[in-house]
C-alpha cells in the first residue's frame, strides 16, 4: 500500500483541534493553518513513523489486534507523546504554562461516551414512575361512586319497563332527561332521537347506559353535553336549524306558551326570534356557526335551565321572553307596510319616529356591519331586522358596539377619525337646525366625545376604546339618532333613578318592557273602539 497516498488522505481530513502537539501552542496552529499539514508530512517522513504505519497496516490486513507501543486501551490526551517526536531530544521549545482550570488557549477535550449516558439508566425498571393517562378524547371516565349513583337512578327509572321507555305516553322518557341527565325537559325528544338511532320508538336501559355512561357523557360539563346532543354528526359547530327541535318541544310543553297552540305561524316566528337572539349574542364570529367555545362563554345554558323551571316565560328575559318577541315582531310588522316580509330603506327610515339619519341607513343597506340574509337587493328580511333592532336599542352590548363601529368606520381601517365622526354629525346638525333647536358645533361635540371615551391615543378612537367605556352608546346616538341625543341631553331623572334601582337590566330589557306596555295599551284601545272589549271589572288585574 502506498504510504504517501494514505498520508495525503489523512492530511485532507486533518483537524487542528484534534492534532494535539505539546511542543507547539494551539494559538500558533490557529494563526498558521498550513503549519499542521507541514508538521504532519514531516512526521510521516520519519523512519520510526514509517515502520509504525507499515506494522499497523500489516496487522490490520492479517486481522491481528492492533497494539500501539506506549498507548494503553484508555488513550488519554497525553498519549500522543509516545509517538515519535519531530524535534530532536532536548531541542523542543518550551511551552507556555497552563493552569489546571484551563484557559482560552487550552485545547478542547472530547467527552468520553460513558459520561454521556443518561442518569435514568442507573434507575432500575421497578423504580420507574408510571404517568397516568390525562387526556381522554370522549371525556374522562366517571368515578366509581358517581357511576354507581347514576346506574342506581337509571335502574330505578327503567325498573318497571323491561322493554324500554317511550318518548310519549304513560312511561315517558322525560324523567330520565331531568333526573339522570339534569338537562331541561324540552331536551327529551332530541336526546331520545340521539339514542334511538334505529328509530324503534323506544330506548332500552342498555342503550341509554351505552350512550350516557359508557361514552363518558356523564362526566362532561353541561355546555358540552348540550353541544354534543344538538350538533349534527361529524360537525364541530351548531347551526340555527339545530335549535329548532328543542324550541318546538318548548312551545308544545311550556305552560307559559300554551296560548300559542292555535297559532302555528306565531309559534314559528317566536322560535325564529329566539334563535336569532341566541346567535346575535353568542355567535361572536357572526358566521352562523356556533362553536363549543362560544357556547361555554355565553349564558345560554343558564337561560335554558331558567326557562324550564319558570312557569312565566316572560320572566326569562334572556332569549325566551315572549314579550320581547312581541315587541320585535310588532315593530317589524309596523314598518313592513306591504307585508311581504321585507323592509327597504324607506321603510326603515320611519323607525323610532324618523330618529335615524339617511347616512347611517346607507351604511346599513350597504351591508357593511352585516351581510343581509334576504338575498333581495336593497331589502332586509326579518332576521336582518332583529340584528338591527337589538343593536339600535342596546348600544352598550358588545355585538352592538361592533355593529355600529363598522358603520362609522368609512375606510375600514379599524379606527374612527374626527373626519369620519364629522361626516355623520353633519346631517344630525342639519336636522337640529330644521327643527329650530339650538345647534351644537362639531368642535364642541368632538370635545364631549373625547371626554366620554378617553381614547388611549389622541387623534382617533378604536373599538377597544369604545368597549372600555360605559357611555359608548351615547356617542352613537349623538352622531346619528336625534331623538336619543336630545333625551341624553335632557337626562330624565326618572330614567336615571330606574337604572340605579335595577342595575341588572340592560337597555334592551327596559326598552322592551316600556314598548310592550305601550303596544298592549294600543291594542286594548283598538279593541274598545271596535266594540270587542269585555266589560271592565275592577277586580281584574292588569296583564302587565
Amino acid at each position: 500500500m502506498d504510504i504517501d497516498r494514505v498520508a495525503e488522505e489523512e492530511v485532507c481530513c486533518l483537524d487542528t483541534e484534534q492534532l494535539q502537539l505539546p511542543e507547539v501552542s494551539s494559538f500558533v496552529l490557529k494563526e498558521n493553518p498550513q503549519l499542521p499539514e507541514v508538521l504532519f508530512s514531516q512526521w510521516l517522513s520519519l523512519s520510526d513513523t514509517t515502520r509504525l504505519v507499515k506494522t499497523l497496516i500489516d496487522d490490520a490486513i492479517a486481522g491481528n489486534p492492533i497494539n500501539i507501543p506506549g498507548i494503553s486501551a484508555n488513550v488519554s490526551v497525553g498519549g500522543v507523546n509516545s509517538l515519535p517526536s519531530m524535534f530532536p531530544a532536548g531541542s523542543a521549545p518550551p511551552i507556555s504554562p497552563r493552569s489546571s482550570s484551563g484557559s482560552p488557549r487550552t485545547s478542547k477535550q472530547k467527552t468520553s461516551p460513558s459520561s454521556l449516558r443518561s442518569p435514568l439508566k442507573l434507575v432500575r425498571e421497578s423504580e420507574w414512575e408510571v404517568i397516568p393517562q390525562f387526556y381522554f378524547r370522549n371525556g374522562p371516565p366517571a368515578a366509581s361512586a358517581l357511576k354507581e349513583q347514576c346506574l342506581s337512578r337509571i335502574n330505578h327509572l327503567f325498573n318497571n319497563d323491561l322493554d324500554g321507555l317511550l318518548i310519549d305516553g304513560p312511561n315517558q322518557f322525560k324523567p330520565v332527561t331531568k333526573i339522570v341527565c339534569k338537562l331541561p325537559s324540552f331536551f327529551s325528544h332530541v336526546l331520545f332521537r340521539k339514542i334511538d338511532v334505529d328509530c324503534t320508538g323506544m330506548v332500552t336501559r342498555d342503550a341509554f347506559v351505552k350512550y350516557w355512561v359508557n361514552s363518558n357523557m356523564l362526566t362532561l360539563d353541561t355546555a358540552t353535553q348540550v353541544f354534543n346532543i344538538l350538533k349534527q354528526p361529524d360537525c364541530r359547530y351548531l347551526s340555527q336549524s339545530d335549535f329548532k327541535p328543542i324550541l318546538r318541544e318548548l312551545l308544545a310543553t311550556h305552560s307559559g306558551l300554551e296560548f300559542l297552540q292555535n297559532t302555528p305561524e306565531f309559534q314559528e316566528r317566536y322560535a325564529e326570534t329566539v334563535i336569532y337572539r341566541i346567535f346575535y349574542y353568542i355567535n361572536r364570529s357572526g358566521n352562523g356557526r356556533l362553536t363549543l367555545r362560544e357556547l361555554k362563554r355565553g349564558n345560554l345554558i343558564a337561560a335554558m335551565q331558567h326557562a324550564d323551571e319558570e312557569e312565566d316565560i316572560n320572566k326569562v328575559i334572556r332569549y325566551f321572553s315572549y314579550e320581547h318577541f312581541y315587541v320585535i315582531y310588532c315593530k317589524f310588522w309596523e314598518l313592513d307596510t306591504d307585508h311581504d316580509f321585507f323592509i327597504d330603506k324607506e321603510n326603515l327610515i320611519r323607525y323610532g319616529n324618523h330618529a335615524l339619519t339617511y347616512r347611517i341607513l346607507d351604511r346599513i343597506f350597504s351591508q357593511v356591519p352585516r351581510k343581509f340574509k334576504s338575498n333581495v337587493e336593497g331589502k332586509m328580511c326579518y332576521e336582518d331586522f332583529v340584528y338591527f333592532m337589538l343593536s339600535e336599542e342596546d348600544k352598550s352590548s358588545q355585538p352592538s358596539l361592533e355593529y355600529w363601529f363598522k358603520c362609522l368606520d368609512l375606510d375600514g381601517n379599524g379606527v374612527l377619525t374626527p373626519n369620519e365622526l364629522q361626516y355623520f354629525y353633519e346631517e344630525q346638525l342639519h336636522r337640529m337646525e330644521c327643527m329650530a333647536q339650538e345647534p351644537v358645533l362639531f368642535e364642541d361635540i368632538l370635545c364631549q366625545i373625547v371626554d366620554m371615551i378617553a381614547p388611549e391615543r389622541e387623534g382617533y378612537i378604536t373599538l377597544r376604546d369604545l368597549k372600555g367605556c360605559k357611555l359608548s352608546g351615547n356617542v352613537f346616538n349623538i352622531l346619528f339618532n336625534l331623538n336619543k341625543f336630545v333625551a341624553f341631553e335632557s337626562r330624565d331623572p326618572f330614567l336615571i333613578r330606574q337604572e340605579r334601582e335595577e342595575p341588572t337590566l340592560t337597555e334592551w330589557d327596559r326598552f322592551a318592557h316600556r314598548e310592550y306596555i305601550r303596544l298592549s295599551m294600543e291594542e286594548d284601545v283598538e279593541d274598545v273602539s271596535n266594540g270587542s272589549a269585555e266589560v271592565w271589572d275592577e277586580s281584574f288585574e292588569a296583564p302587565f
